[in-house]
């Protein structure tokens, strides 16, 4: 017993992430995951048409 405030209080926190409206700073967010305005750095594959390596 017991379990009822605490599964009452899970169900709010969950409407409040659900329905409430969040301001997100796009901005912001950009500049944390570091996807500026630079470009990836290039990757280079093997060629399959430069033959094999090695022999």
């Amino acid at each position: 017993m017991g379990r009822g405030r605490a599964k009452a209080k899970q169900t709010k926190v969950a409407r409040q992430l659900k329905y409430d409206t969040h301001d997100i700073d796009l901005e912001r967010l950009r500049q944390e995951l570091g996807s500026g305005d630079e470009p990836a750095a290039k990757v280079e594959a093997d060629d399959p048409a430069d033959g094999p390596v090695g022999r």
